[in-house]
């Protein structure tokens, strides 16, 4: 391959850490910056009102489960995208498949039964 075909590839990857320095440089430029030593940083602000009690409250675990679990099952779905998309080319050209793509979605099947078995989906516990 001639340097020629990597062009369009340097050309992306220019302008992406052209717009990420071009972003935190305006950031750097336009923040708001405390100027008195004093000042009480990291504070929640309720309508001008000092907040009272534990201002970083603690969440449950199970917010986190359902999360990753959500990013987990949704990651599995993105593989399954290109699948459908290349189907017909691999029937086109006698290749099978069907058998790989049934075997993932066994696994993405028997993954969710494990965690509804677990109860990691059950809110009351």
């Amino acid at each position: 391959m001639t340097s020629a075909a990597y062009l369009p590839l340097l050309i992306q990857a220019v302008l992406a850490l052209g717009v990420g320095l071009t972003i935190l440089i305006v950031n750097h430029l336009a923040a708001q910056r405390v100027r008195t030593p004093n000042a009480i940083k990291d504070t929640a602000y309720e309508c001008g009102v000092k907040g009272d009690g534990i201002v970083h409250t603690r969440f449950s675990v199970k917010f986190y489960v359902t999360a990753m679990l959500f990013l987990l099952f949704d990651i599995e779905v993105v593989f399954l995208i290109p699948w459908t998309f290349v189907y017909r080319d691999f029937l086109a050209n006698n290749i099978a498949i069907l058998s790989p793509m049934m075997f993932f979605l066994f696994v993405l099947v028997l993954g969710l039964f494990y965690e509804v078995k677990k109860g990691a989906l059950a809110w009351e516990k």
